[in-house]
């Protein structure tokens, strides 16, 4: 069974087991099973506006999905209690290991692994200023994100990983078996 079957079926059920919880991602929709119910996911496609809100909002966005992808490939699709202990040890894990663990288990290749931690210092200055015009982008060479084309730059950046970071989800997602999920 292939996720579109599985999410087809589960939204059919009246009740979706509450020992899954799994983020999908079918196409272009995103969905979260939790609880016993299926809810609408992020939008796979995903804008930022220049202020610090919405910079900040894309990054956990991002952050979300790093979490998944660790719990898919550690607890799978598992809601029970060892689901909520990873949950609360990767609430400790900086971001930055989570990155270098991902180029470890070659989830990401070096090069995605450079591009993220750059992006990632942005969000990082970006939590510690109270305006975006007090950030710099540093992809070859350091950018203002207060000049138009440095926050093009960073933004394009930005959506041509989160892409990628999607295609590997997905990739690590059709690792799980569905046929066995249904039945739990």
């Amino acid at each position: 069974m292939n996720v579109t079957k599985f999410v087809t079926n589960t939204k059919k059920r009246k009740k979706v087991s509450p020992k899954i919880r799994l983020y999908l991602i079918d196409k272009n929709k995103h969905y979260f099973i939790t609880d016993g119910t299926i809810k609408n996911g992020f939008n796979s496609k995903l804008t930022i506006s220049r202020n610090r809100d919405s910079v900040l909002s894309a990054f956990s966005k991002m952050a979300f999905l790093f979490d998944e992808i660790i719990r898919l490939r550690i607890v799978r699709y598992s809601n029970e209690s060892d689901g909520s202990e990873l949950l609360y040890l990767l609430n400790l894990v900086p971001i930055n290991r989570k990155i270098r663990t991902f180029l470890d288990w070659k989830v990401f290749g070096p090069e995605f692994t450079r591009e993220m931690s750059r992006l990632f210092e942005v969000r990082n200055d970006t939590v510690h200023c109270i305006s975006i015009n007090e950030v710099s982008y540093n992809p070859k060479s350091k950018i203002s994100l207060s000049t138009m084309s440095g926050f093009k730059k960073f933004s394009s950046d930005f959506q041509k990983a989160w892409n990628e970071l999607l295609e590997i989800y997905v990739n690590e997602q059709e690792k799980l078996d569905f046929e066995k999920i249904s039945i739990d």
